[in-house]
């Protein structure tokens, strides 16, 4: 008996409200099949048999062109995470490196790990590089956050990243540093992803620098015919950083959850329409996507909502797709990108001076990106996923030597 084919899933259409609506997978897309099967395992009878169909969607392996998601992003955390769920697989080839290196150290060892890790995840999604004529089928692969202040060792990095795959688009952080470096490899021709990333000030300068490094390499001849570039939105770690609700509370001004799950579509929807109007190349990115707000009884997903009808890239958390999956199946999916917060929700966020400072373009200067509250929160959890690494290869180490 052959099985009906099923509507499109609440995700299909989301991208359906755009032509240019990316989604794109924010994960290890080493770990997806491993989802899957974790989804499907919570689902009985005609709703499991549809669930099937709208996953083998996700990542079309038969038709790569017509995949829903048709991109990837990682970073240290979910690489690691990658690793940590196959650990069958991932000891044989750690263990392969140790023998193959023996007076190698762990930290020796832990830039190719992490590359290999990217390498693998760039082959999963080649094909849809390949069918869309290297338009789409990019995975992010992220120089190591413990070298953010590094301008030289950054540049290194991002080419030795970029050489993995032509599909791997290297993520350089939204610092004073980071945003030289992406300016010069963006003059080399390498598809790069701006993170740590969470205000307009620094959208902006992502974008200035980009089309700066875009002259130099169109004025050089370079190939850029598997260029491409993004900046990455951090909506909800801008959101959930401490001077958020810090600084409300000294003001005496209570956030609901609502208001809060406002903040960071605000800034992202400013930086869009300025991004269009000046005609940057890069294209907007929203990430770190969380759950909510909750109305009446039910749960939305407003970082998604807000992206329907726009030419952006919308990268999701696997927690997040099953939650749009389930909450939006019937639920009327209207474009949003072009309508503003409601005046009265943006009048109190602006009297907190860390949204403030986020939302003004001149609200930051670039001296000012690398103490920013959410990078500094944000950097420390993916250097503690490095540092996190190294101490797995060297219990490898002990184990194999």
């Amino acid at each position: 008996m052959v099985a009906t084919e099923v509507a499109p899933s609440a995700l299909e259409r989301l991208a359906a409200t755009s032509p240019g609506l990316e989604p794109w997978w924010d994960s290890s897309p080493l770990i997806f099949d491993a989802w899957c099967e974790e989804v499907l395992a919570r689902l009985r009878g005609p709703a499991r048999e549809e669930r099937t169909q709208q996953l083998a969607r996700l990542f079309d392996r038969a038709h790569p062109a017509e995949s829903v998601f048709v991109g990837v992003t990682t970073n240290p955390p979910l690489s690691l995470q990658a690793i940590q769920k196959d650990p069958a697989t991932w000891n044989a080839v750690v263990d392969g490196l140790v023998r193959a290196h023996p007076a190698s150290t762990a930290e020796d060892l832990f830039w190719p790990v992490y590359r290999e890790v990217v390498r693998r995840g760039a082959e999963f999604v080649r094909p849809i590089f390949d069918a869309t004529g290297h338009k789409k089928g990019y995975i992010s692969g992220q120089v190591d956050p413990r070298v953010y202040d590094d301008l030289q060792e950054m540049v290194r990095q991002a080419i030795q990243m970029h050489q993995v795959g032509p599909n791997v688009m290297v993520k350089l952080p939204g610092t004073k540093e980071g945003i030289l470096a992406i300016e010069l490899v963006t003059a080399m021709g390498v598809p790069t992803n701006a993170t740590l990333v969470f205000t307009l000030p620094q959208m902006i300068q992502v974008a200035e620098a980009v089309r700066r490094g875009l002259a130099r390499a169109r004025a050089n001849g370079v190939d850029l015919s598997c260029w491409r570039s993004v900046c990455t939105m951090m909506l909800g770690r801008f959101e959930d950083a401490k001077p958020m609700k810090a600084q409300a509370a000294e003001r005496g001004i209570e956030l609901s959850e609502s208001d809060i799950r406002w903040a960071g579509p605000a800034i992202f929807k400013k930086a869009y329409r300025l991004y269009r109007q000046r005609g940057y190349e890069s294209k907007c990115l929203a990430a770190s996507m969380r759950l909510g707000p909750t109305v009446n009884g039910r749960q939305t997903v407003r970082h998604l909502e807000e992206l329907a009808g726009g030419d952006v890239v919308a990268t999701i958390f696997p927690n997040i797709v099953e939650a749009w999956l389930d909450g939006y199946e019937g639920q009327a999916i209207e474009p949003r990108i072009e309508q503003d917060p409601p005046a009265a929700v943006l009048e109190k966020l602006l009297q907190i001076p860390y949204f403030r400072e986020a939302y003004e373009e001149d609200g930051l200067t670039p001296e000012q990106f690398n103490t920013h509250a959410a990078v500094q929160e944000t950097s420390t959890s993916f250097r503690q996923a490095s540092y996190d690494l190294v101490g797995y290869i060297q219990s490898r180490i002990e184990a194999t030597r």
